[in-house]
């Protein structure tokens, strides 16, 4: 947004691409089977457009885990920042196994 629109609308609040997408990651960590996510956001007026790139937790189902990524990423983006969430692109980084060491007792 230039800086002679935003003066001409007092009390308008912006949100930089750049803080959405951040929300948007830490949204993306609260669904269950996502281990790491990395989201860029464009925000043009008060719409924004997320792509997503998630790392799943092996054998999560991927097309139902990332429908469910979709969906929350666009409630909690338009809950948290007033925005309208029109596209949310989806690619999945990698499948990672959820190992975790066992100690053995001797």
């Amino acid at each position: 947004m230039t800086a002679s629109l935003a003066a001409a609308q007092p009390g308008l609040t912006t949100v930089a691409d750049r803080a959405v997408g951040r929300i948007a990651g830490r949204a993306a960590m609260e669904v269950p089977d996502v281990l790491g996510c990395a989201v860029t956001a464009r925000v043009t007026g008060a719409v924004a457009t997320l792509d997503a790139r998630l790392d799943l937790r092996y054998p999560a189902p991927v097309a139902s885990t990332a429908a469910r990524v979709r969906a929350h990423l666009a409630g909690r983006v338009a809950e948290l920042t007033g925005l309208r969430v029109s596209v949310v692109d989806v690619s999945i980084g990698l499948l990672r196994a959820d190992t975790a060491v066992a100690r053995r007792v001797r």
